[in-house]
């Protein structure tokens, strides 16, 4: 009879993703979704959808399942992450007489243990990097990577470099993963500093049939994350021979296993062009698009084809062009990559040509998103954003047009990571096509976390606020409306309009419209063309002229332009009392759950002292002490969910104890 129905038992961005070819192909489409989702757009999307009880529960088979019964589904996708690569779930999809859309549950179970696939890839010849027993580890072993058997995506992942370390790191990869995937089964291998991190898309059917469709690079990676993924990959393109050994190596993985569906084989080379088995992860993965672009094919389409018993050509199509995808977090990498979470005001991307289809090899931007206008991310799960991909006929080309799209991107209501991915984008060193493992460590994150817009852009841009509110008085006055604010019949004092930027300082504006015009205090460059409440074009001393478009959601103002976004906070004129926060006072970073404290009230702390642990968005994040005294507040404990910006606990310096 064939699929008709497909229920996606994931969310987000690739929920979406799966529901577009759905569509296309005329089938109809399921979510499932939790509280925190109950608004998100893969849930209005859907012909169906059914509610999951708990905020964990896509992780939740049975309730999957019967969400599937219930709305007439016929068949299974199961994303990435979550339940994707688990074998029981697999089965269990197959036993309710529902289609998988994936790979066989015994390729799914070999797989889905690191420490057991990489057992099998040795036996059959695909090099390996070897395991190492987190309990045996010795000093001339070091640095090691502790990894979690179970998923991926950097969760339960730490890099250890000294064997005192081993224990703690271990633990926590363990609650990780754990937390993540339901499994906390951990171990440890070799760690290179700089490497490459290459694989290589698999595709295969029941008929004996398995493609290479072609390579990735993922190497631009943070917390074994990886943030930018291109194809096809810099290092094989330089290294004569590596594709053909590369994907030799792929197709005898997924042949050792019997596979079938879509998978990709991950491996970590060295500049030489020598590589070894990472893993084999047996689902689709986030960087599916940027193989979509370089072949023209629909690899969705070609999962649900291969589910539904269908045969794939003999060779697969000619890769061509370059293709760059650009994951957008919610996250600060300048602090740490603190998550973020709260709600999307906006998001609008500019000359987006399609969304969740490809390009057809012509230049352009794909965006992949899972989120859309007044959309609330949540500290429940993963914090990317959306995906922006480039397509291109060179590699330096679609780089670049992929970070124009991303500086001129209106986003608006969270702090993310678009300045750090714009910066990689531009940088000489990934232009050159050098971007291994380590290029944050080499090319300082700090500097690549630089704001796009420079002083002298955030000054403009704090002007133009201060304008267009002027303008936003004067359309809303009940009288008076078309006089210019401040207008006085002899001169009258400046108006002072005060902003905080991002790097909290202050940006203090004085102007007055006076009969020959707008005059400042300060005597600003900026000569103004026009003004209305949300759009304002200064000129420069050489009558060049920049328009700036504002954006006001309370006292936070989004300015965009040429020149750089810019977020500034409006200074209320009157201060709540009160409303300073206490010296030594740790404030929470971002929403999230207490799962471990450090100290108790009296107890001397040292500066950079673990003292409260957060877990958001799956992972773990520490506060420290600020510096050495003592714990003399501690108002939180373990289980209990905090708010961004919440007071946690205070340290006490010895001599500060009059500080407020």
């Amino acid at each position: 009879m064939g699929i008709t129905r497909v229920l996606v038992a994931n969310r987000g961005e690739i929920a979406r993703r799966v529901f577009a070819t759905c569509r296309r192909l005329g089938l109809g489409t399921v979510a499932v979704y939790t509280d925190p989702d109950a608004a998100a757009p893969h849930v209005a999307e859907a012909d169906a959808r059914v509610g999951l009880p708990k905020p964990n529960d896509y992780l939740n088979a049975e309730a999957i399942i019967a969400a599937a019964r219930a709305a007439g589904a016929d068949a299974v996708h199961p994303g990435y992450g979550f339940l994707s690569e688990n074998a029981a779930f697999a089965s269990a999809v197959q036993s309710a007489g529902l289609t998988w859309i994936g790979p066989p549950v015994d390729a799914v179970r070999a797989m889905g243990s690191k420490i057991e696939s990489k057992k099998l890839m040795s036996a059959a010849g695909v090099p390996v990097l070897d395991e190492l027993d987190p309990e045996t580890v010795t000093e001339a072993q070091l640095p090691v990577l502790v990894k979690a058997s179970a998923g991926g995506g950097g969760r339960g992942m730490r890099v250890v470099h000294e064997l005192s370390s081993i224990p703690d790191e271990v633990a926590a990869a363990r609650r990780e993963a754990q937390s993540a995937f339901g499994d906390p089964t951990v171990f440890c291998e070799r760690y290179l500093p700089t490497g490459h991190h290459i694989e290589v898309q698999v595709l295969a059917d029941s008929h004996g049939t398995v493609w290479a469709v072609g390579e990735r690079e993922c190497s631009i990676q943070r917390r074994h994350q990886k943030i930018i993924e291109e194809a096809p990959a810099p290092l094989v393109e330089r290294t004569p021979g590596m594709r053909a050994k590369l994907f030799d190596a792929a197709r005898l993985a997924a042949g050792a296993i019997g596979y079938t569906g879509a998978g990709t084989v991950e491996f970590l080379a060295d500049e030489d062009g020598e590589f070894y088995f990472l893993e084999m992860n047996t689902r689709l993965q986030v960087e599916h698009p940027v193989t979509e672009e370089t072949t023209g094919l629909d690899l969705v389409e070609l999962q649900l084809l291969v589910a539904d018993g269908g045969r794939l050509e003999s060779e697969p199509p000619t890769a061509t062009g370059h293709s760059i995808e650009a994951r957008l977090y919610a996250e600060d990498p300048a602090r740490n990559w603190q998550p973020q979470a709260g709600q999307v005001h906006t998001i609008d991307v500019p000359g987006v040509r399609t969304q969740f289809d490809t390009l057809g090899q012509r230049t352009g931007i794909r965006l992949d998103s899972g989120i859309a206008d007044g959309s609330v991310v949540s500290i429940h799960y993963d914090p990317m954003l959306a995906k922006l991909i480039s397509y291109a006929p060179t590699r330096r080309q679609s780089a670049l047009v992929l970070a124009d799209a991303l500086a001129r991107t209106r986003l608006h209501g969270l702090r993310t990571n678009r300045e750090l991915l714009v910066n990689v984008l531009r940088h000489p060193a990934f232009l050159d096509g050098a971007t291994d493992t380590a290029f944050f460590d080499t090319h300082d994150l700090a500097v690549l976390s630089a704001p796009l817009a420079d002083a002298t852009a955030v000054r403009w841009s704090a002007v133009a606020a201060a304008l267009a509110d002027a303008a936003h008085n004067r359309v809303t006055a009940q009288v008076f409306g078309s006089v210019p604010s401040g207008w006085r019949n002899l001169t009258s004092g400046y108006q002072v309009k005060t902003y905080r930027d991002d790097d909290d300082s202050e940006q203090r504006i004085e102007y007055r419209f006076t009969r020959t015009g707008l005059e400042f205090a300060n005597d600003e460059a900026a000569h103004l063309i026009s003004a209305s409440p949300d759009e304002v074009v200064l000129a420069d001393d050489n009558g060049v002229a920049t328009s700036f478009a504002v954006a006001r959601y309370g006292e936070d103002i989004y300015v965009d332009s040429a020149r750089g976004p810019v977020h500034l906070t409006a200074v209320p004129r009157f201060p709540e009392p009160g409303a300073g926060v206490e010296k030594g006072s740790l404030v929470a970073p971002m929403p999230g759950n207490v799962i471990r404290l450090g100290a108790q009230v009296g107890d001397s702390v040292t500066a950079g002292q673990p003292l409260i642990w957060l877990e958001a968005m799956k992972m773990e994040h520490t506060i420290t002490a600020p510096a050495d005294g003592v714990l003399t507040q501690l108002d939180v404990a373990t289980g209990q969910q905090v708010e961004v910006g919440a007071i946690l606990a205070r340290v006490e310096v010895p001599g500060n104890e009059g500080d407020s």
